[in-house]
Formats: C-alpha cells, structure tokens, sequence
C-alpha cells in the first residue's frame, strides 16, 4: 500500500510563539510536514524558494516586507509556486482583498480552530481556494462595496454558460452546487471552470471570485443577476 507524500508547509509569522504552535499543530498529523519558518516576508519569500512547501501559512504584518508583497513576489516569481494562505484577524480585514489580488488562495483567522487549519491546508493543497467559509464571502463583498470596478471587459471573452457558471463560484457554491442548479454534469462544471481560469489567466478560482467581483458581475451582499 503506498503512503500518501505529507503536504509540505511552511510557517511565515514573526510571532514566535504562533510558530511553534501552529507547527505543532500540524506535526500532529502524519499528512503534514512543516518544512520550514520564517519571521518576516523576505525570509519567506527565501525560504519558499529553499525548502519547496506545498502551502505557505503567511502572516499578513511582518518586519521587513509584509506578507501581501511576500505573498505576490512567490506567487508570481516561483515556479511551481506553492499555495499562499494569509493568516488575519478581525481588525486586519482591510489587507485580505490586498492578499488574495496577490495570489493568495484564501485566508484563516489566527484563532481558528485545528481540525479548520487541517482542512484548509488540505484544500489549497490539491488546487482549490478556500471560499467556502462564510467570512470569506462576507470580506469580498464589503471590499466590492468600497473598491471600484476594474475592467468589466475582462469578462467579455467568457460564453454565457461560462458566465453563468462564474456568478455560482463567486458566491461559494461547490462544482456539485451549480452542477445540480444549471442541469448539467460536474464534468461539465469542471470544464466551464477550467475555461474560465484559462481565459482570465486566474491561477485559482479565488482570482477568477474576484474578478467576477471587480467587473460588477456579483453584488455587494452575495446577490448576482439573473442566470440567462
């Protein structure tokens, strides 16, 4: 029986009492090595490019590059780049959109329970975005209400199927969701979604979420249009 390979993570947080306590988390489980840490941005962005992890776990303010420009600069300059979660709190909401428009695939509160830690390295690891959680959904929409829209015509090259599909995803419904809603085959899901990263050059469904949002095509609130 072969042994699944552990998910490589490394640990980007310049508290070293959260280091050492979310390392142990995840040495509890054998599906998961810690490769590595860093106490600020640009050891990150070294150790990233060293220690090859699977998932970075990146704090957002740091010492000598913060994690929104740690997290673009090996989100765009490593290749294969490893999966970026931030790590905030309530009174750091601001810096999310910042973070995910840098490449992140999603984001955890600090305070998050371990089995949720587990789960999520688990999804971004495999090429998913953690937009499920609800405060995922209620962040983007509050940052869709006060940042302008950006290039609506970004969205001109998507079929209608494709743009039915993309306004489900926006406001977190799994490939099985709009599967069922649209009567088509997750398949087909999979392959509208696949279409839609392709031609918004989005590495992940977070970026394709978020480019739904900047051109108008989901409301404020979770609210979209009518499906065609």
């Amino acid at each position: 029986m072969t042994v699944p390979t552990p998910i490589r993570v490394l640990i980007a947080d310049d508290d070293e009492i959260f280091r050492v306590a979310f390392s142990g988390l995840l040495e509890t489980r054998d599906d998961f090595v810690v490769v590595g840490t860093a106490r600020d941005g640009r050891d990150a962005v070294r150790a990233a490019s060293a220690d090859g992890p699977d998932v970075v776990l990146m704090d957002v303010r740091m010492p000598v590059l913060d994690g929104i420009a740690a997290t673009r600069r090996i989100t765009t300059t490593l290749k294969p780049a490893p999966k970026v979660i931030v790590l905030t709190t309530f009174d750091l909401d601001e810096y999310v959109y910042d973070a995910l428009s840098a490449g992140a695939s999603g984001f955890l509160l600090k305070d998050v329970p371990a089995t949720t830690l587990f789960d999520a390295v688990r999804v971004v690891a495999r090429g998913d975005a953690l937009l499920t959680p609800d405060i995922t959904r209620r962040l983007i929409d509050e940052f869709a209400r006060v940042r302008p829209r950006v290039r609506p015509d970004r969205l001109a090259q998507l079929t209608a199927r494709e743009i039915d599909v993309l306004r489900l995803l926006a406001v977190g419904h799994s490939n099985t969701e709009i599967a069922a809603l649209l009567f088509i085959s997750t398949e087909t899901v999979k392959t509208h979604v696949s279409g839609i990263l392709t031609k918004l050059s989005a590495r992940d469904r977070t970026q394709a979420v978020i480019a739904a949002y900047e051109a108008g095509l989901v409301r404020p609130g979770g609210g979209t249009a009518p499906l065609a």
